[in-house]
């Protein structure tokens, strides 16, 4: 295999050259004035000529150089076009989104329509997913991760914070007669197996009499919500996911005090695909529409 010179050298001295000016190709590149004219340097040492010649303090091309620089400016381009044409075929495809199931049941799909108005040539396919691999799988694009948004191999953005309180049927506090914290232990307590925080949230109000074991365990938020909703027991609730039953008057806020986690539900994507055109145009919906959610929210 024929030996070529490195791919930076060769960008350094292209975009010097266009420039005929070491400085402003440091600044199209993000480097230093000296990293340019090193990868100068290596190049004319590789092809053993010289590229540039300084005249009345004016950087020009020598003959070489502009020959040479002709004909890796339509190597460039050519690489550029290649380039988007498959970005342009990756944004045609289908955009697969892995979510767990209860956010997409009581967040994600309600808001899908929005989505699809403001795209209506991007398909969309809905992939619900218990398990966090930390890697996304060969056949999804973004997913959504509940956790503090440390996993390797991907680049994270958190959605809403989060905040528990409890909650429960507007029938089960009239009848029970809840007033004061401590009248939630003589209750049915429902636990959310993704977010077993009753103890941390009995001790952020200064009670430490809960011992967790009174009440029905559920694998998935949406279901232990549901129990709330018919009248089974308090659950205690993500801000987010209980948004909408407590908006419709099924759910109500039990007390005003709220558990803040350090946890949160977040966008990931793989770190080298976050610019990939649907997948910045996904990202980019998403993080708008909580950002006007959470400002609603807090007025």
């Amino acid at each position: 295999m024929r030996k070529l010179p490195p791919l930076n050298a060769l960008k350094s001295f292209e975009v010097a050259a266009r420039h005929l000016s070491f400085t402003k190709a440091a600044e199209e590149l993000f480097v230093t004035q000296a990293a340019v004219s090193h990868q100068v340097k290596a190049l004319e040492d590789f092809l053993q000529l010289k590229l540039f010649i300084r005249r009345n303090r004016s950087l020009l091309l020598t003959e070489e150089g502009q020959a040479y620089y002709l004909q890796l400016r339509d190597i460039f381009e050519q690489l550029v076009q290649a380039t988007d044409k498959l970005r342009l075929v990756s944004e045609r495809g289908a955009l697969t989104v892995s979510v767990p199931p209860s956010f997409a049941i009581l967040w994600f799909v309600p808001r899908l329509s929005s989505f699809r108005e403001e795209h209506p040539d991007m398909d969309i396919r809905i992939k619900a997913v218990d398990e966090i691999t930390g890697s996304l799988t060969d056949d999804v694009d973004v997913a959504i991760y509940y956790g503090d948004g440390r996993w390797p191999h991907v680049k994270s953005y958190r959605l809403h914070k989060e905040y528990l309180w409890p909650v429960c049927s507007p029938l089960l506090i009239e009848r029970a007669g809840i007033e004061q914290p401590e009248d939630l232990l003589k209750q049915p307590l429902l636990h959310d197996e993704t977010r077993n925080a009753w103890k941390d949230w009995f001790e952020m109000v200064g009670i430490d009499q809960y011992r967790g074991d009174n009440g029905p365990v559920f694998s998935h938020s949406s279901l232990a919500l549901q129990a709330a909703v018919h009248g089974q027991g308090i659950a205690l609730a993500n801000n987010v996911l209980a948004k909408p039953e407590i908006d419709s008057g099924h759910l109500v806020r039990v007390f005003p005090q709220a558990l803040q986690r350090n946890k949160a539900f977040y966008l990931v994507c793989r770190d080298n695909q976050a610019e990939v055109g649907k997948i910045a145009t996904f990202r980019q919906w998403i993080l708008d529409l909580v950002e006007k959610e959470e400002q609603a929210f807090s007025e």
